[in-house]
């Protein structure tokens, strides 16, 4: 039975050697979220996989969501959440709950596993070096009966201190990334006005992949993947197969915004985007460095 599970570790390393190969001094950014960021042991597999990225000579970049962390606290101190559109509405006192989880309390659990799994993590807001520059983000709500080629204007809702990103300077990432030290990123953003935003993840992830023109997007999720009608999961998509999907309905709701950031990222420049099952353990590594992988593939033709 020894010499059987002997065999099996070096059939496993033989698999990843190719990837490890190709994959050697690339840049991967990982959106870290989801059931990944709550469950114990999945975030202990989670910090191993980044610290075996950056000893085999790869470039991982953390980007990390922290939602509920932030429902959470608020609800200790007594203030509601309210959404729109699955968007937080975000007024100054909120916005301090926001820093506090996000540049704090999550942005150093994450800093703290990877260094406790051997990796030398640092942490960042998009505040740190100015790198995150936002502007504030106002979304369009038309009522049931309006639709885009109405003439009378949709209202249009200040969500207080939610941002788009409107420009990244890479110079501090890639300080850390092409040393020993994994960059960990808390998506907060900074306006014109000096003024701090809550941003997606997804997006501050994906326009980091896209400004240093990285290898690969990895983002992970509470689903196997991009599912087909009968549940089954797909991949190998190229950007014509997404528009269909989006179409006829197949990729919906919470998929659509991530299956959009991934397919904005390799117009960009990325080269493959992943949107994989962080219920997984070692997922990351699952997808990165097997034949099979764990989720599915977005490829740009």
């Amino acid at each position: 039975m020894e010499r059987r599970a002997a065999h099996l570790i070096a059939d496993v390393l033989i698999e990843a050697l190719p990837y490890i190969q190709r994959f050697k001094g690339k840049t991967i950014v990982v959106k870290f979220g989801g059931n990944a960021m709550v469950d114990e042991a999945l975030k202990n597999s989670f910090a191993r996989d980044i610290v075996l990225m950056k000893l085999v000579g790869l470039n991982p970049i953390v980007v990390h969501g922290g939602g509920p962390q932030i429902g959470q606290l608020l609800g200790k101190i007594g203030k509601t959440s309210n959404f729109i559109d699955g968007m937080r509405v975000t007024d100054s006192e909120t916005m301090d709950v926001v820093e506090m989880v996000l540049g704090g309390l999550v942005n150093k659990e994450i800093v703290n596993l990877i260094n406790q799994n051997g990796g030398k993590a640092v942490g960042l807001t998009g505040k740190d070096g100015d790198f995150i520059r936002a502007r504030k983000l106002y979304i369009e709500k038309r009522d049931g009966s309006q639709s885009e080629t109405d003439e009378q204007p949709p209202e249009i809702i200040d969500l207080g201190h939610v941002g788009e990103v409107s420009s990244i300077d890479p110079a501090v990432v890639n300080m850390l990334g092409c040393s020993d030290f994994i960059p960990v990123i808390a998506p907060i953003g900074v306006g014109d006005d000096g003024q701090s935003y809550n941003i997606n993840a997804d997006l501050v992830a994906g326009k980091i992949a896209e400004v240093l023109k990285a290898e690969k997007l990895i983002l992970l999720t509470n689903t196997a993947g991009i599912l087909d009608k009968e549940g089954q999961l797909l991949t190998g998509l190229t950007l014509k197969d997404i528009d269909n999907l989006i179409a006829d309905g197949t990729i919906s709701g919470g998929m659509i915004p991530k299956t959009k950031c991934g397919t904005d990222a390799l117009k960009g420049g990325v080269h493959r985007v992943h949107i994989i099952d962080g219920r997984v353990e070692h997922a990351v590594l699952l997808e990165l460095f097997t034949d099979q992988g764990v989720g599915t593939l977005l490829l740009s033709r």
